[in-house]
């Protein structure tokens, strides 16, 4: 057994667990990360686990940006900023997936699928934690009508280009560590931006939302004020957890049929 397979599975460990320390996951969440990341690592080596890192570091930094503006938000959204292990695996399943297929059917298609699931990540995150700062309320595309900021399935000027510079973050970080030309690049590119409106699309139309009975709050809350709110909107089953993992399995899938269309 070389250095490698002993200090790199040492290192996601400790990644995993700092990253409890700092409130960025939670303990589900850290052993989920600790998993992706072995998954990712087993498929697509060092460089796998760098890109990774990067869309990680930017969201989990970017959850943390001038917090106390969000504090709101947290009667709004079912969880908080620390991410469990739902939210690891609606991010990161994916990559770990295209990962593990890596390792047994190596293949460049599944490094195009990894990329895109982690642009589409990285771009959902950036409009999410970035768009709800924006100075104006976004637009719902389902009633084209103004709503609160934070509301799942709304788009705003400042969140799409939040969105854009996340995707475009992943992307250019890829060609730089797979080489990749300029083609395949701006693909993952534009697949990443796509999966962010997918996501809206899927918030917008079938993610559950609620209403509190008691103070008449609309959240994505199966409870409030101590009591079990009302479904509004979409399919239970459906919560924000499956819109992202939904999302950028989607476009990692389109990415792939792409890449077999015009390379076999």
């Amino acid at each position: 057994m070389g250095a490698e397979q002993l200090i790199i599975p040492f290192f996601i460990a400790a990644v995993a667990v700092a990253s409890l320390y700092l409130k960025f996951l939670s303990f589900s969440g850290a052993v989920a990360a600790f998993v992706t990341g072995l998954f990712v690592w087993s498929g697509f080596g060092i460089k796998g686990l760098i890109l990774m890192g990067i869309f990680f570091v930017t969201s989990s930094l970017l959850s943390k940006y001038k917090q106390k503006r969000k504090e709101n938000l947290g009667e709004v959204h079912e969880k908080g900023s620390a991410r469990d292990w739902a939210q690891v695996a609606a991010n990161g399943g994916t990559a770990a997936i295209a990962g593990f297929m890596n390792l047994l059917f190596p293949d460049p298609v599944w490094m195009l699928a990894f990329s895109v699931s982690l642009a589409s990540a990285n771009s959902d995150t950036w409009a999410s934690e970035l768009g709800v700062l924006s100075k104006s309320d976004p637009i719902s595309i389902k009633g084209f009508k103004k709503v609160p900021r934070g509301t799942s399935g709304a788009i705003s000027r400042f969140g799409t280009l939040a969105a854009a510079t996340g995707s475009l973050l992943i992307a250019k970080a890829a060609n730089l560590l797979f080489n990749l030309n300029l083609d395949w690049t701006v693909a993952i590119f534009i697949l990443g931006l796509a999966g962010s409106f997918v996501d809206t699309l899927l918030g917008a139309f079938l993610q559950a939302g609620y209403k509190c009975v008691e103070c008449g709050l609309h959240t994505e809350k199966t409870m409030h004020c101590s009591k079990k709110t009302a479904r509004l909107t979409g399919y239970e089953w459906v919560n924000n957890d499956a819109v992202n993992f939904l999302s950028g399995f989607a476009v990692a899938n389109m990415g792939m049929i792409i890449y077999i269309v015009f390379s076999y």
